[in-house]
């Protein structure tokens, strides 16, 4: 009986809390439609390692899932349309103009959820005791920080790999933050895919000293957001189309051209249309947002999906393998499988109430008192 209640308070409880994440987002601030278009990359991210990658390379987990891998061996390229989503949302935060919002803002959205999630696999790798996965403590604190990519330590999950060049594509934005340019912003972003369409034509242009600076090969998936968001923000005009069909042709170019290696990796043949048709698609939808043409998806609030996308893409892949290699001879693949996904899901939605948002609340109170204290030596 006290179980019974337990459970039923817990649920009403998150349903309370589902209701407040709703009612607090802001429809003015906020592009409804890209909630939920970043979710579905999470998704197929998630379906792509669960029923593929984890099997397929090294054998990470003992658990192949063919139904779905077949269509989901393309699902690695949720992280591209991450890449363009960010383009769009980075530019709207940075469009104010203020260094501090924008610094302290990514802050506040990055750490929070990702010590948590950190820590949730490093525990799972220690208690788990798995052959597979080792973690040391100086790994850990390493990867606290965010940095690991940048000071040579293997991260704790391999899909820390896309923070990375996110925190490369931030510090560009701030660095135009900090100059003063945010109103050239447009202007410095043609200058970026100029170069980048000749470092695809000439590898071995002078320019390429600065190929790791310019986020290796998602330059064009982070410009073609941007220029949507010039569009959505501004308007169109015959430069912005330009500019996007440029970068869809990068993007594509991109999406296709090392294709025969990860070919090899996931011991899988990818055909090169079908990936170029799904980045294409990926810039077609961003264009309905950009131009408001969602129709009723853009009217409806998906901010607990989107709130729940980055707790949920930091967590699933280790974690999960390590749970599908103790628990895949004892239980029916099929139970399994879906089971984990949705536990996932639950999971990332329960970071997000119980430990994200009041982390993330506790922590902007901080650094905004901080900043103001020491606004006269920081001055931005």
């Amino acid at each position: 009986m006290l179980f019974s209640h337990v459970l039923i308070l817990s649920i009403s409880a998150i349903f309370t809390e589902l209701d407040n994440v709703i009612l607090s987002g802001d429809k003015h601030s906020r592009v409804n439609a890209l909630d939920l278009l970043r979710f579905l990359a999470a998704l197929a991210v998630v379906f792509h390692h669960y029923s593929l990658i984890g099997f397929a390379i090294n054998h990470q987990t003992i658990a192949p899932y063919p139904l779905l891998s077949s269509i989901f061996k393309y699902g690695y390229l949720g992280v591209d349309l991450f890449f363009m989503i960010s383009g769009f949302v980075i530019l709207m935060t940075a469009s104010s103009g203020s260094l501090r919002h924008f610094v302290i803002s990514r802050v506040v959205r990055l750490y929070p959820a990702f010590w948590i999630c950190c820590t949730i696999t490093f525990v799972a790798i220690l208690f788990m005791g798995l052959t597979e996965y080792e973690a040391t403590f100086s790994q850990y604190l390493v990867n606290m920080t965010m940095l690991s990519g940048f000071m040579d330590v293997e991260p704790i999950d391999n899909v820390y790999w896309s923070l990375f060049v996110e925190l490369k594509f931030y510090a560009l934005v701030a660095l135009v933050l900090l100059l003063g340019k945010i109103q050239q912003i447009e202007l410095l972003f043609s200058l970026w895919l100029a170069i980048t369409i000749v470092l695809l034509i000439d590898p071995e242009y002078p320019l390429s000293l600065f190929y790791f600076i310019l986020l290796d090969g998602y330059a064009a998936h982070f410009i073609g957001g941007a220029a949507f968001f010039f569009i959505w923000h501004r308007g169109m005009s015959w430069k912005r189309g330009l500019m996007i069909g440029a970068a869809w042709l990068c993007a594509v170019y991109q999406s296709t051209v090392d294709v025969h290696e990860f070919e090899i990796r996931i011991q899988n043949d990818l055909n090169p249309i079908v990936i170029a048709v799904i980045v294409s698609v990926f810039f077609v939808i961003m264009g309905m947002i950009a131009g408001n043409k969602t129709g009723m998806f853009g009217r409806i609030s998906w901010v607990w999906l989107g709130a729940m996308t980055y707790p949920l893409y930091l967590l699933h892949q280790n974690l999960g393998f390590m749970i599908f290699n103790l628990t895949y001879t004892h239980a029916d693949p099929e139970v399994l499988f879906w089971s984990l996904v949705m536990g996932m899901v639950l999971l990332a939605f329960l970071i997000h109430i119980a430990v994200e948002r009041p982390a993330a609340r506790s922590m902007k109170n901080i650094l905004n008192n901080l900043t103001d204290k020491y606004q006269n030596v920081f001055r931005f």
